[in-house]
């Protein structure tokens, strides 16, 4: 992989000009790339002393286990998304982390990233702005979850990842690939794989959205803008903010 074209430096480049220097030292944080299979965890709640990860192809989801068993998905990471990085800093997993297709991911290790840190600050300031970015994506989600209702839940869920996944190049306002199934969405959305169907069909019947056989088609992107009252400015990738 060439660490320029990169969907981590893709994304970071929505902050930061990266200088040479910088790009260099990403180049070192892809160095230990490893393949995963769907399925099988790559982070186990609880781990403790476990690497952080950059993904670099494929797609993760995050869940928290609950007391009897079930799972409550966070959130989906995509190309050029940190993975376990605050489970590392904070020394203890407090989730699970498992891909969902097959994977490529570079393994980083907490001593790394402070090399990086410390030889880099305009870096270590592009990260710290991916994470925030991440956390405030958590919180939109906090609020989906309590104030919108079903259709404008799932509006407003699609048209989120279609901008995470253009800031990589992997998506648009025509539509994207995507592996997720209802029972993901059920998950992620508090909802039931029942109402998931009946929502995705209402959606396509009303010529907003058509998610089928992978792919997520935006029939009409801005009706579908103003059914979930979508505001990207949370997700803070208009423009560089630094020189």
């Amino acid at each position: 992989m060439n660490t320029n074209t990169s969907p981590l430096t893709q994304k970071l480049s929505a902050f930061v000009a990266l200088a040479e220097a910088e790009l260099a030292v990403l180049e070192q944080l892809h160095q230990r790339r490893r393949t995963f299979e769907a399925g099988r965890d790559l982070v186990h709640q609880g781990q403790s002393e476990q690497a952080a990860y950059i993904l670099a192809a494929g797609w993760v989801v995050s869940y928290k286990l609950q007391p009897d068993g079930s799972r409550q998905i966070v959130d989906f990471q995509i190309p050029g998304d940190f993975l376990g990085l605050r489970s590392v800093l904070l020394h203890t997993s407090d989730h699970g982390i498992e891909p969902i297709v097959d994977i490529e991911a570079a393994e980083v290790l907490v001593s790394d990233l402070l090399q990086a840190f410390a030889e880099t600050p305009r870096l270590a300031t592009a990260i710290l702005w991916a994470v925030s970015r991440d956390e405030a994506m958590v919180v939109e989600h906090l609020v989906g979850l309590g104030r919108r209702d079903a259709d404008a839940r799932m509006a407003h869920f699609l048209l989120e990842l279609g901008v995470r996944l253009s800031l990589v190049g992997m998506g648009s306002k025509k539509g994207y690939a995507c592996p997720l199934t209802q029972y993901h969405l059920a998950d992620a959305l508090g909802l039931s794989a029942i109402h998931v169907n009946r929502v995705l069909r209402k959606l396509r019947e009303d010529e907003l959205v058509t998610f089928r056989d992978g792919f997520v088609t935006f029939n009409n992107y801005e009706g579908l803008v103003k059914l979930a009252d979508f505001d990207p400015a949370y997700l803070d990738q208009k423009r560089p903010i630094l020189a």
